[in-house]
């Protein structure tokens, strides 16, 4: 309302709003200036706590969202689409990764016959293939993984993406840069 009346004034008022305006100025901020001005600073005061409490708890709860915990389908390296179904769990900020199914129509049950110690023939489905993963700041890693094809297991690292939606999964042998990465998708 008062802003309205303001931008009203000087057309309705062309001659006189130029000549009173810059005398009433100088006369009314002493006046306001100190009415005002404790208002503003409690208003900020007030609303400065809720605004930094949203501001340091965005950045969190971006944090939360984006974790490997979940379920997740795997890509198959030579032909490039979905292969197997793998879920996540943590349990005392341990990270495991278990095999729940496949994705190919058609494939038959079978057993890691390659696999070594504990996990050797036993049913592919159920299978634990991510083992003692934790987490490293933005990233997962210090476990291994296991490759049920060949039996080989690998270092493990996995970087999720800000959004949640994908999964680097980076198995290496030694050091990071001796591996390859896949891209997996999180199961809708």
């Amino acid at each position: 309302m008062r802003r309205t009346v303001f931008r009203l004034l000087p057309r309705l008022f062309p001659r006189l709003f130029p000549r009173l305006f810059p005398r009433l100025l100088p006369r009314l901020l002493p006046r306001l200036l100190p009415r005002l001005l404790p208002r503003l600073f409690v208003a900020t005061l007030a609303a400065a706590p809720a605004a930094l409490l949203a501001a340091l708890s965005a950045p969190l709860h971006a944090q939360a969202s984006a974790t490997p915990v979940g379920t997740w389908h795997t890509v198959d390296e030579d032909t490039g689409k979905p292969r197997g179904i793998v879920e996540i769990v943590e349990r005392n900020g341990v990270l495991t990764g278990i095999i729940r199914g496949s994705l190919v129509p058609g494939e038959p049950e079978s057993l890691c016959d390659k696999c070594p110690g504990d996990r050797r023939n036993q049913p592919v489905t159920g299978l634990e293939i991510i083992r003692n993963v934790r987490r490293a700041g933005d990233t997962w890693g210090g476990g291994e993984l296991l490759d049920p094809d060949n039996g080989k297991t690998y270092r493990i690292k996995l970087t999720p993406s800000p959004d949640g939606r994908t999964l680097q999964v980076r198995g290496f042998i030694g050091i990071s840069l001796l591996g390859r990465t896949q891209t997996w998708r999180r199961a809708p």
